[in-house]
């Protein structure tokens, strides 16, 4: 999405509520810091708020330099990038949340007000969890070990993968009460 007042493209997405309703205005860090310097005025406490709170992330925050090495860092289980992630707007797994826990977590606590889950929980265990995220991995090494040529240690791999899949499939379902 390109920022509405030129051709760059925008970084910071910001909701103004307003007495007729939602006003969504995209803009790239130098327009942000224009509109956030004009917004920090005397406009209502709430807005000078988050005006201010976004201002003082753009002072701190990431310059243009700092966003462009942080978007290539990379989970190592499933690969994703953190531009993905900004592009998408999606995880590729939960060792993610470990991975990018320095920037999700302000984003986190402004979405939701706090960082830890405190509502229901799927009733599959943490073990399938963690060993679907195995599976990301093992299928990830085993696709750079094909293209490298390392046809043994794709092999290899392969019969990892196999394994975790039947533990998967073994697994009796959970009990539900």
């Amino acid at each position: 999405m390109k920022c509405q007042e030129c051709e760059k493209p925008s970084t910071f997405h910001i909701t103004e509520i307003t007495e007729s309703g939602f006003q969504e205005i995209h803009l790239c860090e130098d327009h942000a810091k224009n509109y956030l310097a004009q917004s920090s005025g005397p406009a209502p406490v709430a807005a000078a708020s988050l005006a201010g709170a976004l201002a003082h992330q753009l002072k701190l925050g990431q310059t243009a330099e700092e966003l462009a090495r942080l978007d290539q860092e990379a989970c190592p289980v499933c690969g994703i990038t953190f531009y993905e992630f900004r592009s998408q707007g999606r995880l590729g797994c939960p060792n993610d949340y470990i991975c990018f826990s320095e920037q999700l977590e302000p984003l986190l606590v402004n979405i939701h007000g706090a960082t830890e889950h405190v509502g229901k929980s799927p009733r599959r265990s943490a073990a399938v969890s963690q060993q679907q995220t195995d599976l990301i991995r093992l299928r990830r090494e085993m696709k750079v070990a094909v293209e490298r040529e390392h046809y043994e240690q794709a092999s290899q791999l392969r019969d990892q993968i196999s394994e975790v899949e039947a533990q998967l499939k073994v697994k009796p379902p959970e009990d539900d009460g």
